[in-house]
C-alpha cells in the first residue's frame, strides 16, 4: 500500500500533467491539479473543462511506454486560494522562485494537514526554504527533494492543453528527504523503478539538490556577453546554446569559467560538510554520454585530481564530442544528428502582453543568486559566480532601459531574493550548528 493517497499537483505546466497521469494510473492515487489564474493557464483549464477533466500523456520513444496514459483528474482548482479538501501530499511542480508565493495562497489549515511535500525540480536550498516556511506554521511535514524532473515533457501541440508528450527520460535521478528513509520515499522509489529510472536516495535533501546539472552549466552558458546579446536582441543571427564560437558561446574562456564556477560551488558544498560532484563524470554518466574514444573512463574517474589545464581540456572535449549525437545513426552522407543545435531564445511578449525572459536564464538567475547568498553566509569567496551575476544584471538593466515605457514582466527587475535567502540560511545555520554540537 502506498503512503501517497491524496495527491495535489501544484502547477499547470506539461510536467504537472505527466505527473498527474503517473500518480493516478501507476499509484492509484486520488489526484488534484491546482494552478494560478492567468492568461496562460486559462487555455489549460478550458481544455480540462472541455474534456471532462481528462488529461493525456503521450511518448515519443517506445521504450518510455510506462509514462504513457490518460486519466480523469479528481479535482481541479483554478486559483491556489480555491484549494479545498484534505491532501496528504503536495507536489510542487512550479518554478523554484514561486514556491513560497504558491504555498502562501493555500489556506493554512489545509497546509497543516499535509504529511509530505515533494519538490520535483528544486534548486540548491529549496528544501531548506520550504522546511522553514512550514516550521513557521508549526508543521513538521516531510519534505522531499528530487535532483531534477525525470525527463523532458512538453505540450503536444506547443500550446497549453490537456495533452502532453514526453520526449526524453533520464536514466538516473537523486532524491533526499527531511525524514530519511520513509514510506513516501519508498513509494516514489517503487514508482521510478516501474518507469525504468534509477533513483538514488541521498543522505539529505540538499545533497540531492546539488545533483542538478543546471547549477553548473547554465550560468556560464547563458550569463556571458555572447549569449545575452542574442537573448536581448542585439544579434540578429540565430545562435545555439551548445555550439562552439562563433555559432555558439563556447570558447576557452567559457570553459575556464565553467570549471571555476564548479570549483566554487564545490567549496560551498564542502562548507556544509557534504561531498561535491565529479563534474565530468556527472555530465557524462548522469546526463549525456559520449563515446569512450572521446573520453576515457580513467579521465572521468580521476577528473577532480587533475591539473586545471587538463580539466579544461577534458571539458572542451566533452562539448565538442556532443556537437552531434555520437550514438545516432549517420545518414547516407555520414552526417549525425545535430545534437547541439538548441537555439538561444530571445526575449518575447508573453500571454499577459508583457515583455518576458525565457525560462533559461530566468530560472537560472534565481538559482545562482541563491547560491551566491549561501556562499556569502558560509564565508566562501566566489568571484566567478559573482561575475556571472554582475554580467547578467548589467544586461538586464540595459534591456529594461531600452524597453522603457513598454510593459515588462518581473523578470526584468534586478532582485535580491532576500526573503527566501533569509529562510534558507536560517535552516542551513541550524543544520551546521547541530552538526557541530552533534
Amino acid at each position: 500500500m502506498s503512503d501517497l493517497k491524496r495527491v495535489l499537483v501544484l502547477g499547470t505546466g506539461p510536467v504537472s500533467v505527466q505527473l498527474a497521469v503517473l500518480f493516478k494510473n501507476r499509484m492509484n492515487c486520488r489526484v488534484g491539479i491546482a494552478g494560478r489564474e492567468s492568461v496562460r493557464s486559462e487555455s489549460f483549464f478550458a481544455a480540462l473543462r472541455q474534456s471532462g477533466d481528462r488529461i493525456r500523456a503521450d511518448i515519443q520513444n517506445e521504450k518510455h511506454r510506462p509514462l504513457e496514459g490518460e486519466c480523469v483528474v479528481d479535482h481541479v482548482f483554478q486559483g491556489y486560494d480555491t484549494v479545498a479538501g484534505e491532501w496528504d501530499t503536495l507536489i510542487l511542480s512550479v518554478t523554484t522562485d514561486a514556491y513560497i508565493k504558491v504555498l502562501r495562497q493555500i489556506d493554512c489549515s489545509i497546509l497543516k494537514q499535509v504529511k509530505c511535500i515533494v519538490l520535483i525540480s528544486p534548486t540548491f536550498g529549496s528544501n531548506s526554504l520550504i522546511r522553514q516556511f512550514m516550521n513557521g506554521i508549526h508543521s513538521v511535514t516531510e519534505i522531499i527533494s528530487f535532483s531534477t524532473y525525470l525527463g523532458d515533457t512538453r505540450w503536444i501541440h506547443d500550446n497549453p492543453s490537456n495533452n502532453v508528450i514526453t520526449t526524453g527520460v533520464k536514466k538516473k535521478v537523486y532524491l533526499g528527504s527531511t525524514h530519511g528513509p520513509s514510506g513516501h520515499v519508498m513509494s516514489l522509489y517503487r514508482l521510478y523503478e516501474q518507469l525504468g529510472i534509477e533513483l538514488e536516495v541521498m543522505p539529505s535533501p540538499i545533497e540531492a539538490e546539488t545533483r542538478n546539472i543546471s547549477l553548473y552549466v547554465h550560468p556560464p552558458l547563458f550569463m556571458n556577453d555572447f549569449s545575452l546579446n542574442v537573448l536581448f536582441g542585439k544579434t540578429a543571427v540565430k545562435k545555439y546554446v551548445y555550439k562552439m564560437f562563433p555559432e555558439g558561446p563556447i570558447t576557452q574562456e567559457l570553459i575556464r569559467d565553467l570549471l571555476a564556477g564548479w570549483k566554487e560551488m564545490t567549496k560551498v558544498i564542502g562548507k556544509l560538510n557534504m561531498q561535491g560532484v565529479n563534474l565530468l563524470k556527472f555530465m557524462t554518466e548522469d546526463n549525456y554520454p559520449v563515446r569512450a574514444e572521446s573520453l576515457s573512463r580513467q579521465d572521468m574517474d580521476h577528473f577532480v585530481h587533475l591539473e586545471t589545464i587538463h580539466q579544461e581540456y577534458l571539458l572542451y572535449i566533452r562539448y565538442t564530442s556532443l556537437l552531434i549525437d555520437p550514438f545516432s545513426e549517420p545518414d547516407s552522407e555520414g552526417r549525425y544528428f545535430d545534437f547541439s543545435a538548441v537555439p538561444i531564445r530571445r526575449i518575447f511578449v508573453n500571454r499577459e502582453g508583457c515583455w518576458d525572459i525565457p525560462r533559461m536564464p530566468k530560472e537560472d538567475y534565481y538559482r545562482i543568486k541563491i547560491v551566491q547568498g549561501i556562499a556569502r553566509y558560509t564565508g566562501t569567496n566566489c568571484p566567478t559566480i559573482d561575475k556571472f551575476i554582475a554580467v547578467y544584471e548589467r544586461e538586464l538593466e540595459a534591456a529594461a532601459q531600452a524597453l522603457q515605457g513598454e510593459p515588462l514582466s518581473d523578470a526584468f527587475a534586478v532582485q535580491s531574493f532576500e526573503e527566501d535567502l533569509k529562510l534558507i540560511c536560517s535552516d542551513i545555520g541550524s543544520r551546521m550548528r547541530s552538526q557541530t554540537t552533534g
